[in-house]
């Protein structure tokens, strides 16, 4: 389970069997939600907010900062996917401490 990203107590990740479409789970303490990102001509798009199977979900205020942070740093997102996931590659977790 690859971490990517700690930014404000917020922690994002992959799980090492991870499918399309693009996504990243993000979670912070005990809850957790998934969000999966939809590109058209290299931007992004779309953004939807899925549940984790057994898992209760981010509370809003960490929802709206997990999307403010996510069109922020979207090419590192899709460069750290395409780095483990399709060159098999280790990705370095990095830590954000201003907010975006």
């Amino acid at each position: 389970m690859p971490k990517i990203y700690e930014y404000l107590g917020l922690i994002f990740f992959f799980y090492a069997n991870e499918h399309l479409p693009i996504h990243v789970h993000v979670a912070k303490g005990e809850l957790e939600s998934k969000v999966e990102l939809f590109f058209r001509n290299g931007k992004l798009d779309k953004w939807e907010i899925k549940s984790v199977k057994g898992r209760k979900g981010l509370q809003q205020k960490d929802l709206k900062e997990t999307i403010r942070f996510i069109k922020k740093y979207q090419e590192g997102i899709i460069n750290k996917w395409t780095d483990f996931f399709v060159k098999n590659k280790k990705v370095n977790c990095e830590v954000i401490n201003k907010k975006v």
